[in-house]
């Protein structure tokens, strides 16, 4: 399926009205923001915007404006992002924790939307900027208030990469399919999680290892109703080798096979126990979380639960508490 971008523009507005159209779509689009434009009159705007992934992509070509984004608006936020600037033309001002860096083209930077920021676009500019979920980025062994504001080069070393995948990402969005684009979703968070680590002096194989970990984790999450959710695929979706997904996990107690049943056991043991499933046959759960057969999912099953999935299923839904402890399937 291919995904469509979608443009907001201010050209079709009487100028008195601009300002606001714009301020109502970077709310829309980018999140809620107090925008202005200096006291201007002559303001115009457009915002050319698609979705890869979980990765919101916008290109905005602006006139002089600023942004603020207060502790009122944060409260009134459902989800934290972490949004990642591209400076394309013009220069731009970014503020954030006591921290201020000026982009010019061929920079970008990153912020954090549960913190109060300004950005301040004194000329006019052009920008890409993307949100990546903040859970997409996870904190381990990464201080993300400590990289906040900062300066990254599109000309050299892992910030190039992720500076050309960016732009690469936006222009080809059009043509991506449904799998593509979720893959460039990682790719982009990926590159941006080495860039920050890069800039952290965390550059070790154990950083390496960490991210590599991060991605298995949310790979097998969203493919955990495939049956065909293999180490062979797994390693080919992550552009690695099977040996550097294995290393990834070495110091973790269970294999990466088992992290995988496993999961699909808890998933399985969600639905027998929801009321709203109660209809649903024991087979047909277990096939949507993507065990091949009943009957390899029936002795997984017993073997963690020491019960078959019917027997917890009737021990669930009626009025008792479960006898077996769950916490079982830690490992």
């Amino acid at each position: 399926m291919a995904h469509p971008l979608t443009e907001v523009s201010t050209d079709a507005v009487p100028a008195r009205d601009r300002l606001h159209l714009w301020g109502d779509a970077v709310w829309r689009l980018i999140g809620g923001l107090e925008s202005d434009a200096f006291g201007d009159d002559a303001f115009a705007g457009h915002i050319t915007s698609g979705q890869a992934g979980y990765v919101n992509l916008c290109q905005l070509d602006v006139s002089r404006h600023r942004v603020v984004r207060t502790p009122s608006l944060i409260r009134g936020s459902d989800r934290a992002y972490i949004k990642v600037v591209a400076q394309l033309e013009g220069r731009a001002c970014f503020e954030q924790n006591g921290r201020q860096v000026w982009l010019s083209p061929g920079e970008w930077s990153v912020y954090d939307t549960t913190r109060a920021y300004a950005v301040s676009n004194p000329e006019a500019v052009r920008q890409m900027v993307l949100m990546i979920p903040k859970e997409q980025l996870p904190e381990r062994k990464l201080k993300l208030d400590d990289l906040m504001v900062q300066r990254f080069s599109g000309t050299s070393g892992v910030s190039r990469l992720a500076w050309d995948t960016m732009r690469a990402a936006f222009a080809e969005l059009p043509t991506m399919s449904d799998a593509a684009a979720d893959g460039v979703a990682d790719v982009i968070t990926h590159l941006v999680q080495l860039s920050l680590l890069e800039r952290n002096g965390q550059q070790s194989l154990l950083s390496q290892r960490e991210a590599l970990r991060d991605r298995i984790s949310q790979y097998i999450d969203r493919h955990l109703g495939d049956p065909d959710l293999t180490i062979d695929r797994m390693a080919q979706a992550l552009n690695c080798s099977k040996r550097h997904l294995y290393n990834a996990v070495a110091d973790d107690e269970e294999t990466l096979a088992a992290m995988i049943q496993r999961r699909r056991l808890e998933a399985c043991l969600r639905d027998l126990r929801h009321p709203a499933h109660a209809q649903r046959s024991v087979t047909d759960i277990a096939l949507s979380w993507g065990f091949s057969n009943s009957a390899h999912f029936s002795r997984a099953f017993r073997s963690h639960m020491g019960c078959s999935p019917s027997e917890y299923r009737a021990r669930a839904l009626a009025p008792v508490v479960l006898l077996r402890d769950e916490s079982r399937l830690a490992h």
